[in-house]
């Protein structure tokens, strides 16, 4: 049985923050809200809970998850960033924005692409999500949760957040509760490795992007 918190979106409460990143660091798995989706994830650095989003998940080790860092900064720990990156990155964070970037040796072989040894990072616009990253000290990994949720079959909807927190309550140890409203949107991808940023899928900003230099995929 999962162990529920409910925090304040824009000011998450402290003591319970660092209750929720000792339990990352000893290897918990959390349900959590991001500025995107809801979302599945863990402490970067422990190996067995990334294994255990990934069986969640149903996701095999040969494909990359995504993982969330704090900020600029922050990402130049654990990815390459060029200048037309660098540009672009500075300009979209934190928000609903994933970048593909060449990994450094701080990136998990659980975590990047094996054969080209990227990484997708995040800096979401969430105190939820950033207070959890400082507090805990490492990025966490971030998967949309609602890939787990069978969708009613009958009457097509959109899944509702009671239903989303009933289908993972035994599968994860951290539930996180904001009392917000549930949201559907992903995230925009954008492929920053070479000298122009293109977007592999739009999401919530893709305008926004293509306003800081980005191109649309052929």
């Amino acid at each position: 049985m999962a162990t529920h918190y409910r925090l304040h979106p824009e000011t998450p409460q402290a003591r319970k923050v660092q209750s929720i990143a000792e339990a990352l660091r000893q290897g918990a798995i959390a349900l959590y809200p991001t500025d995107t989706v809801y979302a599945i994830g863990c402490d970067l650095n422990h190996r067995g809970a990334v294994q255990r989003v990934r069986q969640i998940k149903q996701i095999s080790n040969d494909k990359p998850l995504t993982f969330l860092c704090s900020s600029l900064s922050n990402i130049t720990d654990y990815a390459i960033v060029n200048d037309s990156a660098y540009r672009i990155i500075r300009r979209l964070i934190p928000g609903p924005f994933t970048f593909l970037l060449p990994a450094t040796k701080l990136v998990p072989k659980l975590v990047m692409d094996p054969k080209r040894r990227t990484t997708g990072i995040r800096v979401p616009n969430s105190p939820i999500c950033l207070d959890l990253i400082e507090a805990l000290g490492h990025p966490i990994i971030s998967t949309s949760a609602l890939s787990v949720v069978p969708h009613p079959t009958t009457k097509p909807r959109l899944i509702d957040k009671a239903e989303v927190f009933d289908a993972l309550e035994k599968l994860v140890d951290i539930m996180i509760e904001d009392d917000e409203p549930m949201t559907y949107d992903v995230s925009t991808i954008i492929d920053v490795i070479g000298d122009e940023p293109t977007i592999l899928r739009q999401g919530q900003g893709w305008e926004a992007a293509l306003d800081w230099g980005a191109q649309m995929s052929e």
